[in-house]
């Protein structure tokens, strides 16, 4: 036999192993089924993203969506301005009953989707926002999660500059709470109702650092609206800020109080000590 046939051979009949085939064909016969069951549920004619979901247990009620988020930073707390800019993992759940599909024995655990407007979509936002915006670097940052027993889940990455109105009687030894506020726009409490997510609705992230304040700590509450179209569910969390007043000892205190006692050396100079009288007041003033 030639030299070195034997490996090659060896070699040759574990790469064409039919066992080898077989789960590769597998994996392509998955990847189709998954094709299959996003056209049987999200198919034309099968599926109507205009219209809402039912509510919890196929009830009449309205839908329920569980919110939470994540803190990712605080860039700014302006005072002038009186408002903060954050950015932050937003994330919303509901239940979709529309959306069910067969798991094959738990092998498929979720589909995923980045086109929002192929599902329903709550209509919430943001009320005391200025400005926002997404992060599309280097691909959209958001995702759409449809588990078996049509459960939705949505997140995205934004960042919001907020009002934040202040109270700055006790400047610099003040605390403000800024808030942030989720409503939903055009669905009333009949249809649509937002609830905190149970278990850690809010987190931060560790090691957070802020210009001039410190995050002590943050409160998750509720702030329905009533209007003259209905009532409208609304979420909100309280973040407490301390102002550090190290800053603006180390900034502005200690400087202010040098110049001062600078300023008296001159009560202690010789009337007739002209020049040095001069050019104190003049390093002084400068």
């Amino acid at each position: 036999m030639w030299p070195g046939a034997l490996p090659l051979l060896v070699l040759l009949a574990t790469l064409l192993h039919p066992s080898r085939c077989t789960q590769t064909q597998a994996k392509m016969n998955f990847r189709e089924k998954e094709k299959q069951v996003l056209d049987n549920i999200l198919g034309p004619g099968r599926y109507d993203a205009r219209i809402r979901p039912s509510g919890e247990n196929r009830t009449d009620g309205p839908a329920v969506v569980r919110v939470n988020i994540f803190v990712r930073s605080i860039s700014k707390i302006d005072d002038v301005t009186m408002e903060y800019s954050v950015q932050l993992t937003f994330r919303e759940q509901w239940l979709d009953e529309r959306l069910q599909f067969d798991d094959f024995g738990g092998k498929l655990k979720y589909l995923t989707l980045t086109e929002a407007s192929r599902v329903w979509m709550p209509d919430l936002f943001f009320s005391n926002e200025k400005e926002g915006h997404f992060h599309n670097i280097i691909m959209p940052n958001v995702y759409i999660r449809i588990f078996p027993n049509g459960s939705v889940l949505y997140s995205i990455r934004i960042s919001l500059t907020l009002s934040c109105p202040m109270n700055l009687k006790l400047y610099p030894l003040d605390r403000q709470v800024c808030s942030l506020r989720m409503a939903s726009y055009g669905w009333t409490t009949d249809d649509l109702v937002f609830l905190w997510k149970e278990g850690d609705p809010v987190q931060v992230v560790k090691n957070l650092h802020l210009p001039r304040f410190t995050l002590e700590k943050f409160l998750t509450d509720y702030c329905n609206s009533k209007t003259n179209t209905g009532e409208y569910s609304c979420l909100k969390v309280d973040l407490l800020f301390k102002r550090e007043f190290s800053y603006y000892l180390i900034q502005i205190y200690i400087p202010c109080c040098m110049l001062v006692i600078v300023s008296w050396v001159s009560f202690w100079l010789d009337q007739s000590a002209v020049p040095a009288r001069v050019s104190l007041g003049t390093n002084y003033h400068g």
